[in-house]
C-alpha cells in the first residue's frame, strides 16, 4: 500500500519557531520593564500628551481602553485619537512610557503623511477583502485543478490575493520601525528618559517590532508551502 506524506509543512517550522521566540521576547521585555518606574515618574498618557504637544498635535485625544490586554494600544487615523490600554495609560513604568510614545510616533507619521503609512492605510480595505478570499480560492483551486482547468485559475487568483497580504506585512515593517525610532528620539529630546530608561525602552520596542517581522516570515512560509503542494500535484 502506498502512503503519501506531506513534508511541505517543514517550511513553516522555522517561521513558527521564530514567531514563538518573538512573542516570548516581547512578553518577557514588557514583564521586566513594566515593573521598573520611569525616572521622571510620568505615566504613559502624560508622556504621550507631552510628545504630541511638542509636535503640534494638540487636537489628538488620548483614550483609555477598557477591553484588550496591556499590549492593545493603537493610533486611529480615522478619528485622530490615541488609544491606550489601562495598564499603559495610567502606569509610570519604562514599558508604558515607551509604548505610549511609539503610538504617538504613528500620529506624527499621519500628520506628516509618512509615505509607507499612507500606502499601508490606503490598501487596508483591499487587504481585508483579499485576506478573506485568498485561502478559499487557493483550497478550491487545488481541489478543482485535478479535474478542471478553472481550478488552476482559481489557485492563481488566490495566490495573487495572498501576495497582496504579504505586501501589507512588508510595508508594515518601515512603519513600525520608524515609529519606534521617533519615540526613542523624542523621549530623549523632551527629557522623558535617562540612560537606563532609554536602554529599557529600546529593548521593549525592538522586541515589539520583531513580532511584525515574524508575521511577515510566517506569511511568506505559508505561501511557499502552498506552492510546494501545488507543484507536487502537477
Amino acid at each position: 500500500m502506498y502512503y503519501y506524506y506531506d513534508y511541505s509543512f517543514i517550511v513553516l517550522l522555522p517561521a513558527i519557531l521564530f514567531t514563538f521566540i518573538c512573542q516570548n521576547r516581547i512578553q518577557s521585555a514588557y514583564r521586566q520593564y513594566s515593573q521598573i518606574p520611569n525616572s521622571t515618574g510620568i505615566t504613559g498618557a502624560e508622556a504621550a500628551r507631552r510628545m504630541m504637544d511638542a509636535n503640534g498635535l494638540h487636537g489628538v485625544a488620548i483614550n483609555m481602553l477598557t477591553t484588550g490586554n496591556q499590549l492593545t494600544n493603537y493610533y486611529d487615523p480615522r478619528n485622530k485619537s490615541l488609544n491606550l490600554s489601562k495598564q499603559v495609560y495610567g502606569s509610570s513604568s519604562i514599558a508604558s512610557v515607551c509604548i505610549a510614545c511609539h503610538e504617538v510616533g504613528h500620529a506624527i507619521q499621519d500628520v506628516q503623511h509618512y509615505a509607507p503609512l499612507v500606502f499601508r492605510n490606503g490598501i487596508v480595505p483591499a487587504v481585508n477583502l483579499t485576506q478573506m478570499a485568498s485561502w478559499p480560492l487557493i483550497m478550491f483551486g487545488l481541489i478543482l485543478s485535478v479535474t478542471s482547468p478553472y481550478g488552476s485559475l482559481l489557485f492563481l487568483v488566490g495566490v495573487g490575493c495572498f501576495m497582496f497580504v504579504i505586501l501589507f506585512h512588508l510595508v508594515t515593517l518601515p512603519v513600525e520601525f520608524n515609529a519606534s525610532n521617533r519615540a526613542l528620539e523624542q523621549m530623549r529630546v523632551l527629557g522623558m528618559v535617562n540612560e537606563e530608561d532609554y536602554i529599557g525602552s529600546r529593548t521593549v520596542l525592538k522586541a515589539a517590532a520583531m513580532t511584525y517581522v515574524a508575521a511577515l516570515a510566517t506569511a511568506v512560509a505559508s505561501l511557499l508551502r502552498v506552492l510546494l503542494i501545488a507543484g507536487r500535484r502537477r
